[in-house]
């Protein structure tokens, strides 16, 4: 199903229905706008009809001073069986070939009462958000000191009850069990929790809690860019484990790269702690102090001068 119609934005936006009013469950499929200049100009060979085309003052403007040839012939170009919609700024008079040429074709014209700039701003960023790549991870995600934290693992190490545990040490809970991922940018992967789980956490022995209503709305909130995942493994004995921090796993969700660390889970580890610890390191890296690299450089001198203390 798309995910964006022309009636959402109409609503979103409180736009104005001028005509066109069968094309308003046309699909929108791509976040870019387009501003027929050119097309006005007469010059149709890579028109974007797919687009959402935005008609402001200086389109309007030269427009008029067409002639009543090239007036319609303009606008029944623009108006295509595919456009999801003509919009114009400034609550600017729909011009009568515009409104024949969308009744024909049935292509919605609205009318705004923003201006040409701050409109195409805000479309452009509602149709960033809906029409991004999306996934679902199974895990928990939590904001720590302002690091979003995806904590992932096989069912029943444990990620419900070590959030639990970080709620209560004054963390928000974002997403327990499925958490929806969007890529909004090149690098910024948001996560949020599914609308039929949200504020709730499943704990075995106790079942169902709603974090919100035992801890407050302080312990929740409903979106958070992921920057950290932690994933929690059974202690195994044949394996070795990172003991400096020097080495920094990687794993990919859509087209992002996010630091991975693999936290060993055994009887008598604080997780939570552990996990807390974890993002206050990620973000003293971030600004440019690790406490790895340090002792590493400080141990490599320290050799150094015992090599030449032996000479």
């Amino acid at each position: 199903m798309p995910k964006v119609r022309t009636k959402d934005l109409m609503h979103k936006f409180n736009l104005e229905l001028v005509s066109g009013e069968e094309g308003i469950n046309r699909p929108i499929t791509t976040s870019d706008l387009s501003r027929p200049g050119i097309e006005m100009a007469g010059f149709f060979t890579y028109y974007p009809k797919e687009r959402v085309q935005l008609l402001g003052k200086t389109e309007i403007s030269f427009f008029h001073q067409l002639s009543e040839q090239e007036r319609k012939h303009r606008m029944d170009e623009l108006c295509t069986e595919v456009t999801p919609a003509i919009i114009l700024s400034r609550e600017l008079e729909a011009p009568p070939e515009l409104i024949k040429a969308s009744e024909k074709t049935g292509t919605p014209v609205l009318r705004s009462s923003m201006k040409t700039t701050r409109l195409s701003s805000h479309l452009t960023n509602f149709l960033e958000g809906k029409l991004a790549p999306t996934t679902a991870v199974h895990g928990v995600l939590v904001d720590i000191y302002g690091v979003g934290v995806l904590i992932i693992g096989k069912s029943g190490v444990g990620k419900s009850e070590t959030a639990l545990e970080l709620v209560k040490r004054g963390h928000r809970l974002v997403a327990d069990d499925c958490v929806e991922i969007r890529q909004e940018d090149q690098d910024t992967l948001i996560g949020s929790s599914p609308e039929l789980i949200e504020h709730l956490l499943e704990i075995r022995g106790l079942g169902i809690i709603n974090v919100m209503t035992l801890f407050g709305a302080g312990a929740v909130r409903s979106f958070k860019r992921i920057t950290l995942v932690i994933n929690l493994e059974l202690w195994d004995q044949n394996k070795q484990y990172d003991r400096l921090g020097l080495e920094e796993d990687k794993m990919r969700i859509i087209d992002t790269d996010l630091t991975k660390l693999t936290v060993p889970v055994r009887p008598g580890r604080n997780l939570a702690v552990i996990i807390e610890v974890a993002a206050m390191n990620y973000r003293l890296k971030l600004m440019g102090v690790n406490a790895a690299e340090q002792f590493t450089s400080k141990l490599a001198g320290v050799i150094e001068e015992g090599d030449q203390e032996e000479e």
